[in-house]
């Protein structure tokens, strides 16, 4: 369906994170790079497209958020946005930024976006947080665009594969970044990967890729024991030197800090999971956390100021459970050592899964 040589889909990050190194690296190794486009705006996502068929030759996908504002634009008042400019000054003080401006809007909408992503017409458009409509859908189908969507839950997973999207994500709890729920509050969404992707590849039609505390061939081999048909891996990619993640960041991920994650809605106003740091605590202490999209915007002269001092006690440090089992720190080093560990141990080597099956 994608033209892929191996179904591993690198996970895609948003708020810079992604870079058009990583998916041309993934991509060309044979699997399918990912790039996080929420943030941007239409003419960026456009321009995004063109540098990266300048960038590979192969396949890749653009993912956006199906949701992007929690609460409407029109509740997050002058007076509303001045209080939470106020809870936030001391931080603006430390870091000596300047406290943003009220905007003339705060995002684009998802129906922009994703007109500019059919118009560019990557090989795939994932996302996440919902469902896109069925007109989108079907503009996919008429263009060639795979559709990929994520699930954290079954009821999730059942409502993509009535709605006829060509691929599901299956992402448990363990990943790391947002859980990208559409049903129900994420709090009350969190499923494990092995007990998420063994349920969802017994009740939907739809191919079934793992996600979530994947970041080498023994979680591989495991998903396809259970059922999957792919595998989409985050934390791992965003460790090598390829990502967009400050060095600091991809240090903390080898590092036994990342032994502990935690999830957060501190960062974006929306549940996530990373290395717990200052804001994690003292945002949600002091009461100052708004719904999505406001808390990015409101952090961003922050998150930009201390990613530029290496301040690592106040951005965000988003990862994944599996981060103990991290070893590379190149693109097309994971990349290989994925193909070859997971060959290796679906052949039955000597610590292969067949070992891992008591006789009867």
């Amino acid at each position: 369906m994608l033209d892929l040589r191996y179904p591993i889909i690198q996970g895609p990050f948003g708020g810079g994170l992604s870079s058009v190194a990583l998916v041309s690296a993934v991509s060309d190794a044979g699997g399918l790079g990912s790039f996080g486009a929420h943030h941007l705006q239409p003419g960026e996502i456009v321009a995004l497209a063109t540098q990266l068929r300048k960038a590979t030759k192969s396949p890749f996908a653009i993912n956006l958020w199906v949701s992007t504002h929690d609460v409407a634009e029109a509740e997050m008042t002058r007076e509303r946005f001045a209080k939470a400019v106020d809870r936030l000054s001391p931080l603006y003080e430390e870091l000596a930024v300047t406290p943003p401006h009220y905007p003339d809007r705060f995002s684009a909408t998802f129906q922009e976006q994703v007109e500019a992503v059919i118009a560019a017409a990557p090989r795939a458009l994932s996302f996440v947080f919902g469902i896109p409509g069925h007109d989108v859908l079907q503009a996919c189908r008429e263009r060639g665009i795979v559709t990929i969507g994520t699930a954290i839950t079954p009821d999730e997973a059942l409502a993509l594969d009535e709605a006829g999207v060509d691929v599901i994500v299956a992402s448990g709890s363990e990943a790391g970044g947002h859980r990208g729920a559409f049903l129900a509050n994420a709090e009350d969404s969190l499923v494990g990967t092995m007990a998420l992707v063994r349920v969802v590849a017994e009740e939907v039609r739809t191919p079934v890729v793992a996600a979530g505390g994947i970041a080498d061939a023994r979680g591989i081999a495991a998903a396809f024991m259970l059922g999957a048909e792919g595998v989409q891996i985050g934390t791992a990619f965003l460790a090598t030197e390829e990502s967009g993640a400050t060095p600091e960041h991809r240090a903390l991920l080898f590092s036994r800090a990342a032994r502990q994650t935690r999830l957060t809605r501190a960062f974006s106003g929306r549940l996530a999971r990373g290395i717990p740091n200052r804001p994690m605590s003292e945002l949600a202490e002091g009461g100052a956390i708004e719904p999505y999209p406001y808390q990015g915007y409101l952090l961003k002269p922050v998150i930009d100021a201390a990613r530029g001092q290496g301040r690592t006690d106040l951005y965000s440090l988003w990862s994944g459970q599996a981060a103990p089992l991290l070893r590379h720190h190149h693109a097309g080093e994971l990349f290989e050592a994925l193909i070859d560990g997971t060959d290796h141990l679906l052949a039955g080597g000597p610590t292969g899964v067949e070992r891992a099956i008591p006789d009867a």
